[in-house]
C-alpha cells in the first residue's frame, strides 16, 4: 500500500511594504490637527502641526517594532 504525503499549507507571503507611509492631515473641528495613515491602522492628533509631526513619528515607532533603518518614513499630507 502506498501512502501519500500531505503537503503543508504554504504560509501566505505578505506583500512588500512601502518605504513610506502617507498620513492625511486635517484640522480638527475641536482645534489642533488629526493625522490618519493611509493603508495602516495608525491615527494620532495634536494641538500644533509641529507637535503632530512628533506624535506621528512616535505612532509609527510603536506600530512597527523594528529598528530605525527598516521602519517606513512618515509623509504628512495636509488635505
Amino acid at each position: 500500500m502506498v501512502t501519500k504525503k500531505r503537503s503543508k499549507p504554504r504560509a501566505a507571503k505578505s506583500p512588500p511594504r512601502s518605504p513610506e507611509i502617507i498620513f492625511a492631515v486635517v484640522e480638527s473641528p475641536e482645534g489642533g490637527f488629526e493625522a490618519r495613515a493611509l493603508g495602516h491602522d495608525i491615527f494620532t492628533q495634536a494641538e500644533s502641526f509641529d507637535e503632530l509631526k512628533a506624535m506621528v513619528r512616535d505612532a509609527v515607532q510603536c506600530h512597527f517594532d523594528e529598528d530605525d533603518a527598516s521602519r517606513p518614513k512618515a509623509i504628512l499630507q495636509p488635505i
